[in-house]
């Protein structure tokens, strides 16, 4: 433990930062195996209601810093390739 007290303060806010940006990549991970369990079952419906609301969590994930633009596009890219994919 620090023993300056700017440097507690630190230690303290980044265990606060850490906790939340956990959660909330442990949201994404979840909504995104939640998808692809629907995507697997063959739902096509299911899939694509499912695919709407990961689709926001990702964005979400984007504003808050957790998640690199990019990658985001990338996995939503991916899932809409599988879900037409269900389609046809």
């Amino acid at each position: 433990m620090p023993n300056i007290k700017s440097a507690k303060k630190r230690v303290l806010v980044n265990q606060k930062k850490n906790a939340i940006n956990k959660s909330g990549k442990s949201e994404v991970k979840t909504a995104m195996k939640k998808l692809n369990a629907t995507i697997e079952a063959g739902d096509y419906a299911q899939a694509e209601a499912c695919y709407r609301e990961v689709c926001s969590i990702l964005d979400k994930a984007v504003a808050k810093g957790l998640l690199h633009k990019n990658t985001a596009a990338n996995k939503k890219s991916g899932f809409a390739v599988r879900i037409n994919a269900l389609k046809a």
